[in-house]
């Protein structure tokens, strides 16, 4: 311990005491604190109002080390044993009472029992702990996940294919790559047990807490939803538009991943003959953020997560604090510790995350590639956020710019035919099947020229984007997700599909579009 650790005050694990108090109970709470946490430091001879070194008597530096050491003895369950050192600063002796992070959560003051004398550290106090971090403690003091654990609850076996059925074929759009669709196998009945996602006893299937969130089930878990909002300025005092969203977990991630891509700037720059549609923001870091949340939230706690968009930035606040092994800055290494091992099995096998770890250093790094301000990751007592910030300039690095002024200045090429490119690009076939006739309408009714056709090219090349990140969205979808009348959503797409642009496979509800 230096002058200048002491001088930066107390944190979530270094407290400090002036002197020996009396009753014991109070720093023990801090010492259970630490054990239930990283563990930390109480310092005693620097009084904590203005960080002043006033050491301990000479008289009783050994006195109060065996008084420090026996209470902990007498008072902790199960036993601590820390490490207590004397260290000289300016002339002065303190104590130093180095608490290790423990092993077998939760620790308790004898005295008051488990629920009553647990506590944790959150932001630099100590608190009782809360009867969801009570649980999450004892599992993780026996090494279970909570997403694991059997529900009281049963299901039937064609319950059960139908919901690997549903996997399956999310699996199958999250697909990004050539060939990787051909590498999805149906899961089955037996891959869910392996993850402990299912549990067959007595001949009955058990499905986990985690089978549940997976399957949508809002009745056990209320708290199971993502809440996202628009927010005018860069506070909450006044919000634009909110939705909240539920149902099976992944359905709420595409759900709220398209609400924020519905609500930030959309634009394009031209290679050659080439024309790319570009977000202010990285679309893959988005969907990290809120994978992110859902994967490792704590489904004990009461909160919900939360996608709020603000002029400055995106935020996303998922209920729970960091694992105890991990860190702010190990996290932007990528270090990884999961608390729902079930749900991220799943995820993975859906294609929703990648590599461990991966999601935190991609967002670093695509912030980077986009020219935007580094990602702010934050601890917030029982909740973690992450800041994606948004550009101050209309325009970055990559020429996006304000659709409204992107269509006003762009005509030359809103209005051509855009066709797939194998590299992932979108191809302007010039003067081989214009466009035009998606906008003219015989009877007046799909625009005039005083710049209603800018904006139906607008919506266009939204419902193109749309349908090309989700081929089995229907139209109902795309009316939600444009803010768009039905009628106005049915005649483009009827445009579209006479114009050869899309075409619709399977039944109107079962089938999926292909851009042409």
């Amino acid at each position: 311990m230096n002058i200048e650790e002491i001088l930066a005050g107390e944190s979530k694990n270094i407290e400090f005491k002036m002197a020996l108090p009396e009753k014991s109970i109070k720093y023990m709470k801090s010492v259970i604190a630490f054990a239930n946490g990283r563990g930390g430091k109480l310092i005693f001879g620097v009084r904590d109002e203005d960080q002043v070194v006033v050491g301990i008597e000479s008289a009783y530096i050994f006195k109060t080390m065996d008084a420090i050491t026996n209470a902990i003895s007498d008072s902790c369950e199960p036993a601590i044993v820390p490490d207590v050192t004397l260290q000289a600063i300016d002339g002065k002796t303190i104590i130093i009472v180095d608490v290790p992070k423990g092993m077998q959560k939760p620790y308790y003051i004898k005295s008051k029992g488990v629920v009553e004398g647990t506590y944790v550290r959150v932001s630099g106090t100590t608190r009782q702990a809360d009867r969801f971090l009570l649980q999450e403690l004892i599992l993780e003091g026996t090494n279970r996940s909570f997403d694991q654990q059997s529900s009281q609850t049963i299901v039937l076996e064609e319950q059960v294919q139908e919901f690997c059925e549903k996997m399956y074929n999310h699996a199958l759009e999250m697909s990004r790559y050539p060939g990787q669709r051909e590498l999805i196998q149906p899961v089955t009945r037996n891959q869910l047990i392996s993850w402990q996602l299912l549990k067959e006893i007595e001949g009955q299937l058990i499905p986990s807490n985690g089978y549940l969130l997976l399957a949508g089930d809002n009745v056990t878990f209320p708290q199971a939803k993502i809440q996202c909002a628009v927010f005018k300025g860069t506070t909450r005092d006044i919000f634009i538009t909110k939705k909240e969203f539920t149902g099976p977990l992944y359905q709420q991630l595409e759900d709220a991943y398209h609400f924020v891509l519905q609500n930030i700037r959309l634009g394009s720059r031209i290679d050659g003959l080439y024309r790319q549609d570009i977000y202010e923001l990285p679309i893959r870091s988005i969907r990290e953020m809120i994978a992110n949340a859902a994967c490792h939230r704590s489904y004990l706690n009461s909160s919900s997560i939360q996608v709020a968009l603000y002029d400055d930035r995106l935020e996303v606040t998922s209920p729970g604090m960091l694992h105890d092994e991990l860190t702010i800055n190990q996290m932007k290494q990528g270090m990884s510790k999961i608390w729902n091992k079930g749900i991220s099995e799943a995820f993975s096998y859906m294609n929703i995350i990648e590599a461990w770890g991966s999601g935190i250093p991609r967002i670093l790094r695509e912030a980077k590639e986009y020219g935007l301000r580094e990602p702010e990751l934050i601890e917030m007592g029982h909740d973690f956020r992450i800041n994606l910030f948004r550009a101050e300039s209309t325009y970055d690095k990559y020429g996006v710019v304000d659709p409204k002024l992107l269509y006003e200045t762009s005509d030359s090429y809103s209005t051509k035919d855009i066709h797939d490119d194998p590299n992932g690009t979108k191809e302007i076939n010039d003067g081989t099947n214009d466009t035009k006739d998606i906008n003219d309408d015989t009877n007046g009714t799909n625009g005039t020229k005083d710049g209603t056709n800018k904006t139906n090219d607008t919506n266009i090349n939204r419902i193109l984007a749309l349908i090309l990140d989700n081929p089995e969205i229907t139209q109902k979808d795309l009316c939600e997700q444009m803010s768009l009348s039905i009628r106005t959503v049915k005649r483009i797409v009827s445009d579209l599909q006479k114009n050869n642009i899309i075409k619709r496979e399977g039944s109107s509800r079962k089938g999926k579009w292909i851009v042409m």
